[in-house]
């Protein structure tokens, strides 16, 4: 048997246990019930059948990941869109519109990247991990564009050795509020779990290293003072470019969630996955994949001088 072990962190004490099950799985609240009413959650090696039992710091928790595997394989859906940009047997690059949840998880058991990725290509049910099968890096829902997704084991293990090495490219378009005065910089700050905000990311002396790369590429002042920016990942952690963005004092046009600002005009985060460029996993061939912006984020930038 295939078990997911974590060590539950301090944000995370007093929470209910299938709460805590669907964060660390990704997978959503009604499949993390019936996970725990399987008894295939423990805690410091006793199963525990109660999907109300409050967690402690520290504690060790065990989910059995082939029961979650099994629940995701039936979640086919093919009426879930998405463009292709590149396929074949071991990979695809896929453009994903705003708007769309990349795996089940809480909130969306259904209708997700994942769910009509399965629906066309079920041999993906077997790849990766369990509750996101063949997702080699995520992109959040507001954000659109361009992700790579492993249609077999030995592109997957590949892609995401190459992930950790940097050997993966991504460069997102995005644009932030305020004149940033310097026309290229790195954000080299490590981000992890708020300590406030069991639901928000930030900059944590004890959490992963993040890298960020930005360039400027044009000014705006009116109706809203922006910058338009192309950014290069080294690190994937979540919530990455937000908060660190945020961090200096520039977040994201249209981000709900880590800016109050509000501007009239966009209905979304102003964030897009608009390349990616690596070399095949498998045949070594250079893959270049590009993604215009959508017309909602091209149309709003028209209005601004």
């Amino acid at each position: 048997m295939s078990v997911i072990r974590e060590k539950i962190p301090e944000p995370l004490a007093g929470e209910r246990l299938d709460r805590v099950v669907a964060m660390i799985t990704s997978c959503s609240r009604a499949q993390a019930v019936a996970l725990i009413e399987a008894c295939a959650v423990s805690i410091s090696g006793k199963a525990i059948s109660s999907k109300s039992y409050k967690v402690r710091p520290g504690q060790r928790i065990s989910i059995d990941d082939e029961l979650l595997r099994m629940t995701v394989e039936q979640l086919g859906d093919d009426s879930v869109k998405f463009a292709v940009v590149f396929e074949d047997a071991d990979v695809v690059v896929i453009d994903k519109p705003s708007g769309l949840v990349v795996h089940p998880g809480t909130g969306a058991d259904t209708g997700t990247l994942v769910n009509g990725l399965l629906a066309r290509y079920p041999e993906i049910s077997a790849v990766g991990q369990a509750g996101r099968p063949g997702v080699v890096h995520r992109l959040d829902r507001g954000t659109s564009g361009l992700m790579v997704v492993a249609r077999s084991q030995r592109a997957y293990i590949a892609l995401v050795e190459m992930l950790a090495k940097h050997e993966i490219n991504r460069t997102y378009t995005a644009l932030i509020h305020g004149e940033l005065k310097s026309s290229r910089g790195v954000i080299d700050s490590p981000i992890g779990r708020s300590l406030t905000n069991a639901t928000h990311m930030a900059i944590s002396p004890a959490g992963k290293v993040a890298v960020t790369r930005y360039e400027v590429k044009r000014h705006y002042a009116v109706p809203v003072v922006a910058t338009l920016v192309e950014v290069n990942l080294e690190t994937g952690r979540t919530h990455q470019i937000r908060v660190h963005m945020k961090a200096i004092g520039h977040p994201l046009i249209g981000d709900d969630l880590y800016s109050r600002r509000r501007v009239a005009g966009i209905e979304r985060i102003f964030l897009h996955s608009s390349e990616i460029r690596f070399a095949h996993p498998v045949t070594g061939e250079e893959i270049s994949a590009f993604s215009e912006l959508p017309r909602e984020l091209s149309e709003f930038l028209e209005k601004l001088t």
